[in-house]
Parts: C-alpha cells; structure tokens; sequence
C-alpha cells in the first residue's frame, strides 16, 4: 500500500482521504469514513466506479481485454487445464498438486447425488417451468436438507457446503432438463469426469450406453471455466450482499441465480442465438450488419462488444476455436451455423466494427456451441449458473473469512417529497 491521500474540496470544507493499491490495476480512494468527516455520500448509480470488496480471486482489465484467475490467464486454464482444476484454484488460491487434485475430484465425486426427498420437490414445478425457476427452488431448498453445514462461522462447514454446491449444481441442472423434457432422472456415474457426467445425465437414457464424445466433453469443459467468475459483477455482488447478512451458503447461491437469470447479465448468449436464427441464411448478413450501423434502426448485433472489454474479449480467442472443433466432430450441417462463422468473419474485416472494437464476445461462440450440442436456449443460463456457482463459492468463502466484513447497505439520494404532515381521508 503506497502512503497516499486523495484532496477534497466539497461543502466550504477540504478532506483528505487515503489511497489503497491493488497487486496491479487502478488505485482507489477509501471513502468509508467520508460521511462522518463530509456529511456527505458519493453518487455512484450501478456501482461502476465503486470498488465494493478487496478480493484475490480474479483480475479484468477491459481495455487491454486481460482476464487473470489467481494470477493466471483465462487463455491458459482454458486451453490446458480442466474445470475442477479451475475450481480448486479459486477456492485455494493456487493450483493443486497431482495428490491435491486426485483427493479434490473425489470429493467432488462423491457429492453429485441428491438426496432422494429432493426428486419428489421436482414434482411441484409445471411441466414447462423454466429450468431457472427449478433451479432457483431447488438450490434455496438445499439448505433445508444439508443443515449440517450451514455453520458459517465454520470454516469446516463451510468447505462442505462449497463442495456439495459445486458439486450437486450439474445434477439439479441436468434433473431440470430431463423433468422438461419429461424423461426420468439419471444418477451420477462418479467413473466420469464432472463434465462427462453432466453430459451423460443430460443426454443419457436408462438402460442405453451413453457415449461421451471427447471434442463436446472439451468444449463444455471450456465453458464452464470460461464462466466460473468474473469478478464483482452483478450476480456476484448478489451472492456478497446476500451472504453479508449472514445468510446460509444455499440460500446466497439461490439469490445469485436469480439474478443471473435477468437477461441483461445472463441471457446474453440466448439473445446472440436468437439473433442468429432471425438472420437464417448467409445471404442475408449485409443487410443486418447494414441495419447495425443504423442508429435508427432498433436493431442490433448481440453477441458483439462487452460492457467490460473495450477490447477483445479474451474467453472469445478460446471459444472460436473451439466452435470448429464440435462442428467437426458433430459434422454440424444448419444454415444458423454457417450465418455466425460467416458473419464473425464479415464483422472482423468490416472498418465500422474494427473502429468500434465491437468484436465476438463469449456469449456469441457460447451459444452457437451449447446448441449444436442439443441444449434448448432455455438451458443456456442454467449452463452459465452451473458454472458460475464455484465463483460465487469462491467470493462468498473470501468475504466471511474477512474479519473486517461487514453487512451491506448501500445509500441513496433521496429524491422524494420533504417532511409533511399527514391530513385524515374526511379532509382530503
């Protein structure tokens, strides 16, 4: 920490407040002592010049399109690790050993089954209930039947707790999926690895041999390291306030899904899809990238930009490599297909989005992938918060090992009507 003040001038009065550096990134002025010295808040609408946390778990810098787990690249895990390896080390802080990871995976292992009660919860959903509500329901329930690890001031509870999330989220995401689809639940096989498991419990059919194919099996992999944090974003600052009240694992867990679910934060790769299927046909790409240049026109590329990567979002590197790898080993054949290899291409060599920086994000390639596979677009944020659980596991493990914590309780600017008496209906 370098020894440095920030100079304030407000309300006829000047204010010194100090300064904090990070391991890399910009500096910060500590303001929590500001409405005892000023009288007065800072007005920061969406937070987004607001560092609510110190924390150790993941590094953004949007500009240079940089994403760091720990320290490491999210190109390198992607490309050369596995998802429980990514796992262990944002719960950790640093990557196992080969005995570390071998006790990791089978503890992992031997979570992935509910408890049987739960099945019959499934019941209680409409057949067509999105897989979001299910989930929603079902992990906020878990506490109800685990509350032999709801201690939080444990920390041997709390491990429990962070493994049985990570581990039993493929299997309420998959039991969403079979219950929409009207087919029964699938056990865990705990011979395969977390990602072939959750595939085989998806896809897979009781008495048939599922075939784990190796390029998809990579490919999910990937996604879910992909998505497993991002730092203190909307559902994440979630699952922080939610867990600063003291509230039990399952249920901060539970509140992070529900925000995930808004389509601003987690629907962003159903949107891109979406978008693809209205385009339909190669043929017709010049036109929407005409209309995306319109301002008038409503219409807008998804997929394209991010609001934190002013550059190349670098999980898109990863990701467009390996939609040709599970077109290939699916010998994908769909116009949707050809439209976004096609207009990725068209909008890396067009002036208007170079200039822009509107360049593929992840959601764009997610999409594409999670559907050739043979996920329905509703499964896609259930996908997403199937992986981002270990992040949320992560942060909320960091904030109640933090012994300064304290409850959430952000301000307001009050923009109502000043005091004023109340007058009786009779004269009114």
């Amino acid at each position: 920490m370098a020894d440095k003040t920030a100079h304030l001038t407000a309300g006829g009065g000047e204010f010194d407040f100090p300064m904090k550096s990070g391991t890399i990134g910009p500096d910060v002025i500590d303001i929590g002592k500001m409405y005892g010295k000023t009288g007065m808040f800072t007005y920061d609408p969406g937070f987004t010049s607001t560092a609510s946390c110190d924390s150790g778990l993941t590094y953004i810098d949007g500009e240079e399109g940089i994403l760091l787990h720990r320290g490491y690249p999210i190109g390198q895990l992607a490309e050369q690790s596995s998802f429980m390896e990514v796992s262990y080390l944002l719960l950790n802080g640093e990557l196992p050993s080969p005995e570390e990871y071998e006790k990791f995976n089978y503890t992992i292992s031997r979570h992935t089954m509910l408890h049987d009660q739960l099945r019959g919860f499934y019941q209680g959903f409409r057949r067509d209930a999105h897989p979001m509500a299910i989930m929603c329901g079902v992990v906020g329930a878990l506490s109800a039947f685990y509350h032999d690890s709801t201690d939080i001031a444990d920390p041997a509870h709390r491990t429990i707790s962070s493994h049985r999330l990570i581990a039993k989220m493929p299997t309420i995401a998959a039991m969403a999926y079979k219950y929409s689809i009207g087919q029964p639940f699938l056990y865990p096989d705990n011979s395969l690895s977390y990602t072939g498991n959750f595939l085989r419990m998806t896809f897979g059919v009781p008495a048939e041999e599922y075939e784990v194919i190796p390029a998809v099996e990579k490919a999910m992999d990937r996604i879910f390291i992909l998505h497993a944090d991002h730092e203190q974003n909307a559902s994440t600052s979630t699952v922080r306030l939610a867990g600063s009240s003291g509230a039990n694992p399952f249920a901060c867990i539970a509140a992070g899904i529900a925000c995930l679910w808004g389509p601003a934060h987690g629907g962003a790769n159903e949107a891109a899809l979406n978008m693809l299927q209205e385009i339909g046909t190669p043929d017709r790409i010049p036109h929407y990238i005409e209309r995306a240049k319109n301002k008038d026109d409503p219409f807008r590329l998804m997929g394209f930009g991010h609001r934190v990567y002013k550059n190349y979002d670098p999980r898109a590197t990863v990701m467009q490599k390996t939609v040709r790898e599970v077109f290939d080993a699916l010998k994908v054949k769909d116009p949707v297909f050809e439209v976004a290899l096609r207009l990725e291409e068209m909008a890396l060599n067009d002036d208007y989005f170079v200039e822009k920086k509107l360049f593929p994000n992840v959601d764009f390639y997610s999409g594409v992938i999670l559907s050739a596979i043979g996920f329905p677009t509703t499964m896609f944020t259930a996908l997403f918060a199937l992986a981002r659980t270990v992040g949320w596991v992560a942060q909320w493990n960091e904030m109640i090992s933090d012994p300064g914590q304290r409850i959430g309780r952000p301000r307001q600017l009050y923009t109502g009507p000043a005091q004023r008496d109340y007058v009786p209906l009779s004269q009114r």
